[in-house]
């Protein structure tokens, strides 16, 4: 198990690495991921969240067969029109929750473990934690999409949470 990243670590807010191989290492990387995330009760997890600057991500959502999902280089393709407004939370910032407005649909292409291409339709919750994720690759965290009703709070819970705490890195 990897030690998970904390915001504001620098590492959250630079865009990942493509990955030229699918190797064990990245294999290796990947069952990490599910480890780690599992340990932190998580739904998704992005290998920036554990200071790998690699495009790899993992969820696990109890729908449609994506119990432990993997995608190495995963780009979205196409996003719905419609949106829908969830709240969201995420491993790097922990107590924070808001809600986050989303497209309810999306189609994501990517490549598994095994190195094999994949174009997945998601929708509803799995939608949802394939865009976080993603995003997770480019720099963006949750917090940057807040609705605007909240984006005071979370910002005020976020000099809370860090005001008395250290930062390294």
């Amino acid at each position: 198990m990897k030690e998970i990243v904390v915001y504001p670590h620098p590492i959250l807010r630079k865009k990942a690495e493509e990955v030229p191989l699918i190797d064990g290492e990245v294999r290796d990387i990947i069952s990490e991921m599910f480890e780690t995330m599992k340990e932190g009760d998580g739904i998704g997890l992005a290998a920036p969240q554990i200071g790998i600057s690699r495009r790899i991500i993992v969820v696990s959502v109890d729908e449609k067969g994506f119990h432990k999902f993997a995608l190495v280089n995963p780009r979205i393709v196409f996003f719905s029109k419609e949106k829908s407004i969830m709240e969201e939370g995420c491993l790097s910032i922990p107590g924070i929750r808001a809600e986050v407005e989303r497209p309810q649909s999306i189609v994501v292409e990517g490549f598994t473990r095994s190195g094999r291409a994949v174009r997945v339709e998601a929708s509803g919750l799995l939608a949802r934690v394939f865009q976080h994720e993603i995003d997770h690759l480019d720099g963006v965290l949750f917090i940057d999409k807040v609705v605007k009703a909240e984006r005071n709070r979370v910002e005020k819970e976020l000099k809370e949470l860090f005001s008395d705490s250290t930062v390294s890195g």
